[in-house]
């Protein structure tokens, strides 16, 4: 007789089992490139809350603005993100980041609103040391749910719209690198020593990318 899978309430309990932050996810595991299960209560609202509080915390440790749960290994179209939007202030405002507060995404979607796109360089906790240009909506009308429940149909700008973008792609199966300008891939430590300017154009001449 073949073994019955473990239900995802289970799974989820076993991964919260363990203090401290969650362990993240890697390029090159299958969750990461499944499309999401829409959530509709498979956790209970108490999992569900312990589930985004470890997010959270697991998030803000790596550290990172953004974490999909399919990054822990749970296969749900959930997301958290926050963004205290730190750094050299020409860098703030070339790239549109203004502090995102907490906020938790279940079943998300976005579409563009407007032809404007942005290209920077972005990272993912997924994807550990390595960044890359990617051109994204400049703004999102943003559809999903809270933790509570209650609907989110919003426009989202700026650095803000990356976020959202790069969470959701993830819960698509989708990872940045798909996305984005590969001759631009640099370690971490090449975009801080060479490619630190607010916008991506010098790297782009470098390396030879376009830029939107």
């Amino acid at each position: 007789m073949s073994e019955k899978p473990m239900s995802l309430s289970v799974r989820v309990e076993e991964l919260l089992a363990a203090d401290g932050p969650l362990p993240i996810v890697a390029a090159g595991d299958p969750v990461l490139r499944a499309v999401a299960q829409p959530y509709d209560g498979q956790l209970g609202d108490a999992l569900l809350g312990r589930l985004v509080t470890r997010m959270r915390e697991t998030m803000l440790a790596a550290p990172g603005v953004g974490l999909a749960a399919p990054q822990v290994g749970v296969p749900l179209s959930i997301a958290v993100v926050e963004d205290a939007a730190r750094g050299p202030q020409e860098a703030l405002e070339a790239r549109g980041r203004v502090p995102l507060p907490f906020r938790v995404l279940v079943n998300p979607a976005y579409e563009p609103e407007g032809e404007e796109r942005a290209a920077f360089f972005e990272g993912c906790l997924s994807v550990s040391g390595w960044q890359a240009v990617v051109a994204r909506h400049a703004r999102v009308r943003l559809r999903g749910l809270d933790e509570q429940g209650a609907a989110i149909d919003e426009v989202v700008t700026g650095w803000p719209a990356r976020i959202v973008q790069h969470e959701t792609d993830h819960l698509r199966g989708t990872l940045y690198l798909d996305v984005a300008e590969l001759r631009s891939l640099s370690s971490n430590a090449a975009v801080a020593e060479r490619w630190s300017q607010p916008g991506p154009e010098t790297a782009a001449a470098a390396l030879g990318f376009p830029v939107v």
